[in-house]
């Protein structure tokens, strides 16, 4: 791949707390060990493992009375002790259990952000079943493909979304839970409210399964990625030296638990440090948000660089109307973060933004910027201790300083990812050069040891720090009666970070025009969701595609962007 000739060296910005949980940097890195770690849990001197227990249960004796969960709506506002939260949900795991749910049975989360969400995901793990959260936003089709996936024998929802889950569909599917009315044979969520508040957890090993989340990749259907138990050892140590959690934090994760970030840090980081989670439902708006922080003293935040973007478009004047004085660290993840949004944060909040890199598959962060570490602002920042991560070429051939390559990290650490649910092949893709993971990024490492990211080495689609793979985007359009065939690429957006463009074939015979691309757009919102509708579409005649027919979606980018094409050697008809 490419070097980076300029290196890159830029000004960095002054560690934010030398004094923080981690200290020095370098000599963390270099004393820390995994095994240590896991001396923190209760399983090391018990030998009984269960991730609700550890992040729940286990505080009830020292902190039963502090706060484990706040929430807040346009309404009203609730808080719950970890003594309640544990109690409700072991009421909730005891009424899974009347039903005949056991250990390993999955159970889909799909449910807007709401104390049922996280009541219900607790008694879930307690009875050592396997949650699988799912964004509020899927629509059936959506739902169809991961529920068909991985045979769930109950689905938790709520009034509002359960006409989208395709009970019809899944033959595995024995349950549907719902939170508010309910109708014919489905379950009320209230329910548990007339079971025991005790419930002794199931007691797990370190490698039993801790949930599944779904993710999108570049072909074929969304991949189920399986985390086991042990992961919480990386949730909690990540939170402790990157998040810097303390005992009186008021720690707020803006992403909703149907992704990674929102279960990883929006519920086991904090829990697992004995800090409360703050959980705030309704629509992004910059006063909604501000407003958030206000209301709730926030200390820590951890969001996403699309909202951090639009809140520096809505201007200073909008966040000088609230109290922001609270917060004192600042995170970000899903996309790169632009050098701008932190020099703006530093002026607005007097804060700069911390950016982190991981994904789904690595399950817990594995590069940042530390608050005890100087910032190079457009960087991802350095390895977590205990990871070690490197710069390989398309060989498996090891880089040099500032040589573009593939983003690599050696297997080993705790929240690794299990399994592909159902799909061992496509699990060992990842380690084409093992003992490393290959990431599907490119990256380079400067002379300081800091890594930035390049781009995607595959064509999956980062839009508002949702991961949006083109088939599932493709296959919805070619659903629509008019269309013969689609290829989906992002498209670089200021805000967004990528927006999604799709490339439409009609049938023969039916005329262009703006109005049936509004009415593609909607296809795709009501079929998947709106995050992966198409905000841009451009009808064609035809397709690139390789001899094999599959859709080359780098010569679609590099034509709209105005690149070079590259290799064309295996392009059949349609380039």
């Amino acid at each position: 791949m490419d070097e980076v000739k300029e290196g890159k060296m830029m000004e960095k910005l002054p560690p934010q707390n030398p004094d923080s949980n981690m200290g020095d940097y370098e000599k963390a890195y270099s004393t820390f060990s995994w095994d240590d770690a896991e001396k923190t849990f209760e399983w090391s001197r018990t030998g009984k493992v269960n991730a609700a227990y550890e992040a729940v249960d286990r505080h009830v004796r020292t902190l039963g009375d502090r706060v484990a969960l706040h929430y807040l709506d346009d309404e009203k506002e609730e808080k719950y002790t970890f003594r309640e939260l544990s109690a409700a949900s072991g009421r909730f795991a005891n009424l899974l259990q009347d039903l005949g749910i056991v250990k390993g049975d999955r159970v889909f989360i799909f449910m807007p952000r709401s104390p049922e969400l996280y009541i219900a995901f607790f008694g879930i793990l307690k009875l050592g079943a396997i949650p699988v959260p799912v964004f509020e936003a899927f629509m059936r089709d959506g739902l169809l493909d991961r529920m068909g996936d991985c045979d769930p024998v109950a689905v938790v929802t709520s009034d509002t979304l359960k006409d989208r889950v395709p009970k019809d569909e899944i033959a595995s599917l024995k349950h549907v839970i719902v939170s508010g009315d309910t109708s014919g044979d489905e379950i009320s969520f209230d329910e548990m409210r007339s079971k025991r508040g005790e419930f002794e957890p199931v007691w797990l090993d370190l490698e039993d399964p801790l949930l599944i989340h779904y993710t999108s990749g570049s072909t074929g259907k969304p991949k189920g990625v399986l985390h086991v138990q042990r992961a919480i050892v990386g949730h909690y140590q990540t939170g402790k030296w990157v998040l810097d959690l303390r005992d009186d934090d008021n720690y707020w994760c803006t992403a909703d638990p149907g992704w990674v970030t929102g279960t990883s840090y929006g519920i086991f980081a904090p829990l697992l440090n004995g800090v409360g989670t703050i959980v705030r439902k309704g629509r992004f708006t910059a006063r909604r948000w501000y407003e958030t922080i206000e209301r709730a003293r926030v200390t820590v935040w951890y969001t996403a660089p699309t909202a951090l973007r639009l809140l520096m478009g809505e201007g200073e004047e909008v966040a000088s109307e609230f109290d922001l004085s609270s917060l004192r660290l600042i995170f970000s993840v899903g996309e790169p973060l632009n050098p701008e949004v932190i020099h703006w944060a530093r002026r607005v909040y007097t804060q700069p933004i911390h950016d982190t890199w991981w994904m789904t598959e690595t399950g817990m962060i594995m590069i940042s910027n530390y608050p005890s570490m100087p910032i190079k602002p457009g960087s991802m920042g350095k390895p977590f201790p205990g990871v070690e991560a490197a710069i390989l070429d398309d060989e498996g051939r090891m880089l040099g300083v500032n040589e573009v390559g593939n983003l690599v990290i050696k297997k080993g650490w705790p929240s690794m990812m299990k399994v592909i649910w159902g799909r061992e092949e496509k699990f060992k893709e990842y380690f084409r050069f093992d003992p490393w993971f290959l990431t599907g990024d490119a990256a380079y490492m400067d002379e300081e040891g800091y890594f930035h990211f390049h781009g995607r080495v595959d064509d999956v689609i980062n839009t508002s720090g949702e991961r949006v793979g083109p088939f599932e985007v493709e296959s919805r359009l070619v659903e629509h009666p008019v269309v013969v065939e689609a290829g989906v690429i992002g498209k670089p957006d200021p805000v967004r970070g990528e927006i999604i463009k799709a490339f439409v074939v009609l049938k023969r015979g039916v005329d262009e025009s703006e109005e049936l691309k509004d009415e593609l757009i909607e296809f795709v919102k009501k079929g998947l969701a709106a995050h992966a509708a198409p905000r841009e579409i451009e009808f064609v005649k035809h397709l690139p595609k390789t001899r094999s027919g599959k859709i080359m979606r780098r010569v679609l980018k590099a034509k709209e962007l105005g690149l070079e094409l590259g290799d064309l050697s295996g392009a059949g008809e349609g380039v």
